[in-house]
């Protein structure tokens, strides 16, 4: 399979966090970020982003800013609206 991106930049800083950012050549970009802590953080070319916190918890925010979440513990499976999701972005 081709691939249909180039890479932007990529590396580890000096806490072990890992990132990796991608150029799709039609004005779409994304990255992720891999920490140390084992959370994750991915930003998509749809618009789209979805987060683990490395202990079963991850939100999903669509291109239109529902976000669903699961396993964080009660009463988080799925809200909708404008939500962000943040990691480690050090």
């Amino acid at each position: 399979m081709p691939k249909d991106y180039s890479y932007n930049g990529h590396g580890t800083n000096s806490q072990g966090n890992h990132y990796c950012s991608r150029d799709y050549g039609n004005g779409s970009n994304s990255y992720h970020y891999s920490n140390s802590n084992g959370s994750y953080y991915y930003s998509n070319p749809d618009g789209s982003t979805y987060y683990n916190n490395g202990s079963g918890g991850s939100t999903f925010t669509s291109p239109s800013g529902n976000s669903y979440s699961s396993g964080y513990g009660s009463g988080s499976s799925g809200s909708s609206g404008s939500g962000s999701s943040s990691g480690s972005k050090k």
